[in-house]
Order: C-alpha cells, then structure tokens, then sequence
C-alpha cells in the first residue's frame, strides 16, 4: 500500500475553530442556531440558519447595543449578557423565529456562566429553546447584585482599581440593579 497512513483533517479543525462533530448535530436537527460568542469586553448573540451556500445571520445583538437602551455599565459581565441574549430574543421574536437551540462553540459547559446567562435572556424574550436551570445564573448574578456586593467588600484604594472605569464615568456601582431593570423595561418595551 502506497501513500500516507494518515488522514489531514479539516482546516478548521486542525486551527482548533470548528468541532464538526457537534455541528453536523445541529444542522442535522433543522432549528436555527442561537451562536453566543464572548470576547473580553463584548458579548454577541445571532440566530443563524444553515444553508447550502453557507450559514445565513437571521437575527443578530451585540453588547455594544445596550447603551440605547439605558445601560451604562460594562458590556461584558453577567447582566449585560443576559440583556444581550434578551436584546437578540425580542428580534428573534419579531422576525417570527419559534424555535432554537443553542451553539456553544468550542466553549467547556460552564455552570452559571454568560453564556448561559445570554441563554436565559433569550428564553425569557419568549421564544423556545432548550436548556436546564440548573446551569443558569443565580438571580444575584443576573441584576449584577454581586458586582455591588464585591464593592461594597473593597476599601477605597482596591475600589479604584477594581471599579476604576465606573468611577470614571461617574457611574453609581450601587445603582446596577436598578440599570439593570431599567435597561430591560426598555428592552422589552421596542417588542412589536
């Protein structure tokens, strides 16, 4: 036998990008796709639909959105993930999306993480997706009731490390709760 004994795999697998594996799962169950991706100071949520020329964005959210609507914290922590995943929901909704499931990436599972705080967010827009509870976020870190309860633990200097770009743009760490209930009034009052 002639040739290599080996096989060269997919170019996107080799750069560790793509599991095929668990996408040939998801195109195979026909739903469009809820793709959470987080970067360090960012969060995105589409909708995408595979297709013979490619996948195809149906519907698509970034944190960097979330300022129009009131939110002027950071936009890559637990609330604005979920304010993000809702954001992408009420779009999804309008577009006449019913149904989706959720793409994760190469991300490990992470219990309480923001991408499953993204996930709730979306389900909570009203449309169906499948997932366990149990993996959410607490309702603590959904509001950012933790981030006031990490500053109210710090002294004055480790505050201003800490919470140097609040302090900056005079943003009352206390008042997160309370922007972040605002912010998804506002949300869910663009719903048509």
């Amino acid at each position: 036998m002639k040739g290599p004994r080996y096989s060269v795999h997919f170019r996107r697998r080799r750069e560790g990008k793509t599991d095929f594996r668990s996408r040939r799962s998801m195109l195979y169950s026909g739903k469009p796709r809820l793709v959470v991706r987080k970067s360090l100071k960012h969060i995105w949520a589409q909708i995408i639909m595979p297709g013979e020329k490619g996948d195809s964005v149906l519907v698509s959210s970034h944190s960097k959105e979330l300022p129009a609507y009131g939110w002027n914290c950071s936009c890559s922590n637990t609330p604005a993930a979920y304010l993000t995943g809702l954001l992408c929901g009420v779009k999804a909704r309008n577009a006449g999306i019913e149904n989706a499931i959720l793409d994760m990436g190469l991300r490990d599972v992470v219990k309480g993480s923001a991408v499953f705080a993204c996930l709730k967010g979306f389900a909570d827009a009203g449309v169906p997706i499948p997932f366990n509870e149990s993996v959410v976020p607490s309702d603590d870190r959904l509001t950012g009731q933790h981030i006031v309860n990490h500053y109210e633990s710090l002294d004055e200097e480790e505050r201003k490390k800490r919470f140097g770009g609040y302090l900056k743009n005079k943003v009352d760490v206390n008042a997160i709760p309370d922007f972040f209930e605002k912010t998804k009034e506002q949300i869910l009052s663009k719903q048509e």
